[in-house]
């Protein structure tokens, strides 16, 4: 008998590529990602011209600094005295110190007018905070070794935050009565001017210590 030879019929394989794309799109969506730790913030403008960035002048009142050095301890020091963290554990209080966000909304407020602290100046940020005083002129130096933990880096910047986050909290309940995440925009900026970030940030430098 002569063998007939039989033809395997072609799969279909049109609708592949849609069912690819959808488990694509499932594994997307059901599959947790690593995130990076990082920072958000939001860059000053760049100066006009070379003249307006010469003309920067902080004078030693107006500056508090944040020195993290290679063994990760943290130096916080402005006209009044210095603060030492011996590790990022100890930045929220603890071994005697006071936690490092006081230190840092006492500078920023400068409550009892000290000569050694930011310089007040009356401000009017309008209805109903009105002409107050405050520390406009403040700046926040955060200065790191280069061989610094990026975890110490982190919570040095966390408590920096912190303490801005507190204070624009506490204005926000003082004037408006209610949280600042509550806030419409224009409430918000009233108390950001009012509290204005203003944190600067220098190149890691080898300060000792571990070499």
């Amino acid at each position: 008998m002569p063998k007939t030879n039989r033809k395997v019929p072609a799969l279909n394989a049109s609708s592949m590529a849609d069912v690819s794309f959808l488990l694509l799109c499932y594994f997307l969506m059901v599959s947790s990602m690593d995130v990076d730790s990082g920072l958000a913030r939001r860059l000053p403008p760049p100066p006009q011209n070379e003249q307006e960035q010469s003309s920067v002048d902080v004078q030693r009142r107006n500056l508090l600094v944040v020195l993290v050095n290679s063994k990760n301890e943290i130096l916080v020091q402005d006209q009044q005295g210095t603060v030492m963290y011996a590790n990022e554990s100890e930045l929220q209080g603890g071994s005697g110190n006071i936690a490092m966000k006081d230190v840092v909304k006492e500078f920023v407020l400068n409550t009892s007018n000290s000569p050694d602290l930011p310089q007040l100046i009356e401000e009017d940020f309008g209805p109903p905070i009105g002409t107050v005083p405050v520390t406009s002129n403040h700046v926040i130096s955060i200065q790191n070794d280069a061989t610094t933990r990026y975890s110490a880096y982190i919570a040095v910047q966390n408590e920096v935050v912190r303490a801005y986050n507190e204070l624009r909290n506490e204005g926000a309940r003082r004037y408006f009565g209610t949280s600042y995440e509550e806030l419409t925009v224009d409430q918000k900026k009233q108390i950001d001017d009012l509290y204005p970030q203003r944190i600067s940030e220098a190149e890691p430098k080898n300060y000792g210590g571990e070499q």
